[in-house]
């Protein structure tokens, strides 16, 4: 589907959210992803497609994408989105992905993300705010330093438990610390593919059932 690319939000000091206009009406649930398809010469191995989860909610005008850019470390894919100016055509996926709110509202949630992990939390949180539904939701957020925080100022407008782990690694002991008695609540990863399945695994290790754990990754990320 095309695109349009209708203005970009800086949100820190390397992170923006691009914000696209599709050419048709687009459907979609609060925390799935599209591929998006973004030719430019010499590309390397990262290629010409890259997963990215919707960091907007479905009840926006525009549908948005929130990526970190690396500078000279990055891929040729994130140096040419970073050079985008509006008015350029970006051709995406249908959305997909399970990585969305339970049907059972009354399930106390957990959102854990590292480092740019929170996007899909934007999108679930924004939505909720929008729809005026209420859930029990705590989120911890992951980063190397205060400053790569980003979206907390919505997730403390929804009155969700919020804690920040700063300049530390985040591990299952840790989450379990801060959550407390774990036995009825789902909880829901998202960050750097390492981190996920490591957190994932320990999780388990420590009891939590697997039927209480939801990951999403993002390929391409080692850190936060």
């Amino acid at each position: 589907m095309k695109t349009t690319l209708v203005g970009i939000e800086h949100i820190n000091h390397d992170v923006s959210t691009f914000w696209l206009k599709p050419e048709k009406s687009l459907r979609y649930t609060a925390g799935q992803y599209i591929e998006i398809y973004l030719t430019h010469k010499s590309p390397d191995e990262r290629g010409q497609k890259h997963w990215f989860t919707l960091s907007a909610s479905p009840t926006e005008e525009f549908i948005g994408i929130t990526s970190k850019f690396a500078g000279n470390k990055g891929s040729t894919f994130k140096k040419t989105l970073f050079s985008l100016k509006p008015g350029a055509e970006i051709q995406i996926s249908e959305p997909m992905g399970d990585f969305v709110l339970p049907k059972d509202e009354k399930i106390p949630l957990v959102f854990v993300a590292g480092g740019i992990g929170v996007t899909p939390f934007r999108s679930i949180i924004k939505w909720l705010i929008d729809t005026r539904e209420k859930r029990n939701i705590q989120v911890i957020l992951a980063a190397s330093t205060k400053t790569d925080i980003v979206f907390e100022k919505l997730f403390e407008k929804y009155r969700a438990q919020l804690d920040e782990v700063i300049g530390e690694r985040l591990t299952a002991k840790k989450i379990i610390q801060l959550i407390g008695n774990p036995d009825d609540k789902r909880i829901y990863v998202s960050g750097p593919e390492p981190m996920v399945e490591t957190l994932i695994k320990d999780l388990e290790a420590l009891g939590i059932a697997k039927d209480q754990l939801v990951g999403d990754y993002f390929p391409g990320y080692t850190n936060l």
